[in-house]
């Protein structure tokens, strides 16, 4: 003998709508006559129901059980018994997915409105010169003059970025007359890139004392830039 195919989803749903609509429109309404003691009387030859008395004290879960069964029509409290986990069930599903499609929205609704407050941030706000600190502005200068055609330009940049590495030492608090003597005082343990700082500093005074008898390439002036790039990033000096 086969085996008798239990209920659908769609018949599940369709069971569940028919019930709160009986619960909505006839349960309810139903108890509250009861427990007001009012209704309309029957049409002529209908057999009259049971005897429903006003509930005046307070009653047990059995005792409501009972009168929902008394009061229920026929065949009524028999399908929600023997189809009440069935509803659970679909109830329980129905459940979650509402709540968590609230969740979601939620969620979404936070993320817009923290992405729209960025963009009016950023519309309120434009950047002027003084929003960046003097020396990113001055680094960048130099990496942009460095990237130049022009030899003497490229020299300018070095000479200007040793000059800023002249500031740097000043702020470590080392001493000196020159940026040699300044150097020659640095701790190898907290400045990690001294002998970067030296091998670019060569480079500077090479530039300086020789002049445009020595020839600086556009790829030697690219690595000594970023020597002294590696020096200012060790101590945050330029981003």
């Amino acid at each position: 003998m086969a085996p008798t195919p239990g209920p659908s989803i769609g018949d599940a749903f369709a069971w569940a709508f028919w019930f709160l609509g009986e619960v909505a429109f006839k349960w309810i309404p139903g108890t509250a006559v009861t427990i007001a003691g009012t209704g309309t009387p029957p049409p002529p030859g209908t057999p009259p129901a049971p005897t429903l008395m006003p509930i005046q004290n307070p009653v047990t879960v059995p005792q409501v059980v009972d009168y929902l069964q008394t009061a229920s029509a026929p065949g009524v409290y028999d399908s929600l018994f023997h189809n009440w986990s069935v509803f659970v069930a679909v109830s329980l599903f129905v459940s979650l997915l509402m709540g968590a499609l609230v969740i979601y929205c939620i969620i979404r609704i936070q993320q817009i409105r923290y992405h729209e407050r960025r963009k009016f941030e950023a519309a309120a706000h434009t950047v002027v010169a003084h929003d960046i600190p003097q020396t990113h502005l001055r680094w960048n200068r130099i990496v942009e003059q460095a990237r130049g055609e022009s030899e003497q330009g490229r020299r300018l940049a070095i000479l200007e970025a040793d000059i800023m590495l002249n500031e740097l030492l000043d702020t470590l608090g080392l001493k000196g007359e020159t940026i040699a003597d300044k150097m020659k005082r640095a701790d190898r343990v907290s400045f990690r890139t001294i002998d970067l700082a030296w091998e670019a500093h060569k480079i500077r005074n090479k530039i300086a004392h020789e002049g445009a008898g020595w020839h600086l390439s556009e790829e030697e002036t690219q690595r000594v830039i970023a020597l002294y790039e590696r020096v200012f990033r060790e101590f945050h000096f330029v981003e």
